[in-house]
């Protein structure tokens, strides 16, 4: 019972140190000014914790309690603020720098429930030791993985840098010939992880690129691409953020900066108002370069309801300076910014708390209303799914074919009956093939951003939606704001 006690004391006292960390750490004011009246707003917490510590069946796992404690009081702020344990705080933080401990490898499961190596990335530390496109993984560090899920596998597979990793793999063999078992030993490293899932150009030189979302490293490999993609001929753009949830708020204003000239506005964002008038979290973002592309340049982006976020930004900026076209479907509507916010206990986790609303160039917020494109061309929901699988397969077994990914005749593959044609893509491309000079376009497709960008009735972050995908990790690091992701499988698999 000592033992109890003395978790519960922990336990009570954590929690009044994480409601100094929620105020800033201002007890004097509260104590001018609400401090009774807190204490008697939090005292069930006490209560209920009293109870489950003396009377549950079996001793508490007081770590679980405390996180669930804090799940629940983020919960119930809105859709976008959660707590954030370890495990999900480490990979919030690879996702955001673009790069994780790992041997870089993609995988799936098969038909039969094996965990199957899509693909190793290039020059990975996986694509190195000779670990191959189908192999099967039937162990990882000795431990079978029948039955294993490809979180399970990845949880396995993942590893400090410099740590070893030992893979037994089944390799099938070729033309009829017997496969073989391997031992394959990896040395963990940092692995890229790159957010252009594709880029080439297309027949008429109208480039084509797909972001799957906005890290630190989005700007600097679009600005690269799009040099690489001029130097082939591309003389127009399409810029592919459909099932893009978004990411880091300074990643959309660094694209945007590719497209639009400098000092132009991009977003800005406003949080609480105080009793003095101040706004908390208040920021305008301007773009703080030349673009790398010239200002006539015909140029589409691609946006579907999953476009959320930080990708609205880009696509919200773009459409009111008259920069792109928007095709493709109204966007998600994700409109509200998140901080992250470290904590010193438990150790290692985090808060992901919606600080602000962030605002178009059109002086509105988009949140739970998105934004309407220039052109409305509706995709089937239920094709999402078998498209992005039908693009994945496109270089499932050689990963030099990424940049020929099947989206059907548009981009010259052979049709059968189970092809999947990408008409949000097809609509983009008979666009720019009928005008060579943007204005022209812009003067026959724009519309008033009036009409595309209204603000929402209630915009505040806590009111429900009543449709729209799950709300998970954000790509932020540990002091920025960042717009919530919205993760949607953009490939079969999971990087390892």
């Amino acid at each position: 019972m000592r033992n109890v006690r003395s978790q519960f004391v922990g336990l009570f006292l954590f929690l009044g140190a994480l409601t100094m960390v929620l105020t800033n750490g201002f007890w004097p004011r509260i104590h001018a000014d609400a401090q009774e009246d807190l204490v008697r707003q939090i005292e069930p917490i006490g209560v209920v914790l009293d109870e489950i510590m003396r009377n549950y069946v079996e001793t508490p796992d007081t770590d679980k309690v405390v996180e669930g404690a804090l799940t629940g009081m983020m919960n119930a702020l809105d859709d976008h603020s959660s707590f954030v344990p370890p495990t999900v705080y480490r990979e919030l933080r690879e996702e955001t720098e673009g790069k994780f401990d790992g041997i870089g490898i993609q995988i799936k499961l098969d038909a039969e429930k094996n965990i199957v190596v899509f693909t190793p990335m290039p020059g990975s530390p996986a694509a190195k030791a000779g670990v191959l496109a189908g192999d099967i993984i039937v162990a990882i560090n000795g431990i079978d993985t029948k039955g294993m899920s490809t979180e399970d596998a990845k949880d396995n597979i993942r590893g400090e840098s410099g740590t070893v990793v030992t893979l037994k793999v089944f390799r099938p063999g070729k033309d009829g010939a017997a496969g073989e078992y391997k031992e394959i030993a990896v040395t963990r490293g940092k692995v890229p992880v790159p957010s252009l899932l594709e880029s080439r150009v297309l027949d008429g030189g109208i480039g084509y690129i797909r972001i799957s979302d906005f890290k630190q490293t989005t700007a600097r490999d679009l600005a690269e691409k799009l040099k690489e993609l001029e130097e082939k001929g591309m003389r127009s753009l399409i810029l592919d953020l459909r099932w893009n949830p978004g990411g880091l708020l300074s990643s959309s204003e660094e694209v945007a900066s590719l497209f639009l000239k400098k000092n132009t506005l991009v977003t800005y964002t406003k949080g609480r108002k105080h009793d003095d008038g101040s706004v908390q979290d208040e920021m305008t973002l301007y773009t703080q370069r030349e673009p790398v592309v010239p200002d006539d340049y015909p140029m589409i982006v691609l946006v579907n309801e999953v476009t959320a976020s930080s990708s609205e930004i880009v696509t919200g900026a773009l459409q009111f300076h008259k920069r792109a076209l928007i095709v493709g479907a109204k966007t998600f509507g994700k409109g509200s910014v998140q901080t992250i916010i470290p904590l010193r206990t438990p150790k290692n986790s985090a808060l992901r708390l919606t600080t602000a609303l962030y605002y178009t160039p059109a002086d509105v917020t988009i949140n739970k209303h998105g934004i309407l494109p220039d052109v409305d061309v509706p995709f089937d929901r239920e094709l999402w799914m078998p498209i992005l699988e039908q693009f994945g397969k496109s270089w499932e077994n050689d990963i030099t074919k990424q940049d020929a990914q099947n989206h059907g005749a548009v981009t010259g593959d052979v049709k059968t009956d189970a092809t999947i044609e990408d008409v949000q893509l097809a609509k983009a491309v008979e666009i720019l093939r009928e005008e060579g000079n943007f204005q022209n376009l812009l003067n026959k497709y724009h519309k008033d951003t009036k009409i595309t960008q209204v603000a929402a009735a209630d915009p505040s972050p806590s009111t429900p939606r009543e449709e729209g995908p799950v709300q998970e990790a954000s790509a932020a690091a540990p002091g920025q704001e960042a717009p919530v992701e919205t993760p949607t499988p953009l490939v079969p698999g999971a990087a390892q």
